[in-house]
């Protein structure tokens, strides 16, 4: 029987261009047979910083209903993609502290040998999407998962969309002024779920003939 994998896709978004990403990636892995956990992670932003922008206090009241995400989704599935707006060329804080919860999964091998993706977003070109990204990474190093970035797979489009080769990336305002660009970096997303779901099945489903246990 076919293994079908276990996606979790986690993201911070404060206005809706990471989420955006996310829905993608959801949209590639569903599309590729995956089961698919959509999470967010928790606003650490104080009130009166929220208030100050309407547009952040809106995309929080409009993504309520998604899950906040859990130390049980990382369990639970076979494969990550883990998003962020980049913060001064680094992991927002938001997805940074959720990350700094995973030592008990991690120390128990729970996270070891599951592919892991990133999906990154700034306002300007030189933003930091790389160092984010390859920050990013280094928490699935040390979880001993597979990373598993873009390359150059689906050519024409990933240039397109940037040629980023570590991670699916948009800049905003390169977004709101080229449409097409904008496409090519969504397309780039859902590729990269797709992919990311088919390599997850087949280490899901190695794992499984090996006796290995199965993600719970």
């Amino acid at each position: 029987m076919q293994t079908r994998a276990r996606i979790a896709v986690i993201y911070y978004s404060a206005t809706g261009t990471v989420h955006r990403l996310a829905q993608a990636f959801v949209d590639g892995a569903a599309d590729a047979g995956a089961e698919i956990r959509l999470r967010r992670v928790a606003e650490l932003a104080p009130e009166h910083v929220v208030e100050a922008k309407p547009q952040w206090r809106a995309h929080l009241d409009a993504t309520a209903d998604i899950p906040l995400a859990t130390l049980d989704d990382l369990r639970w599935a076979d494969g990550y993609a883990f998003g962020t707006p980049t913060r001064f060329g680094n992991v927002c804080s938001q997805l940074r502290q959720f990350l700094d919860t995973t030592t008990a999964p991690w120390q128990a091998e729970e996270l070891a040998d599951k592919p892991a993706t990133g999906f990154t977003a700034t306002y300007e070109e030189h933003g930091g999407q790389e160092a984010t990204l390859l920050s990013l990474y280094q928490t699935f190093h040390h979880w001993g998962a597979f990373v598993l970035p873009t390359g150059y797979l689906n050519y024409d489009t990933a240039h397109a969309a940037g040629g980023n080769p570590y991670g699916v990336s948009l800049v905003e305002s390169r977004a709101g002024r080229d449409p097409e660009y904008a496409k090519a970096v969504l397309e780039t997303a859902r590729f990269q779920g797709a992919r990311l779901t088919r390599l997850a099945a087949a280490v899901a489903a190695a794992a499984r003939a090996d006796g290995q246990p199965a993600a719970t």
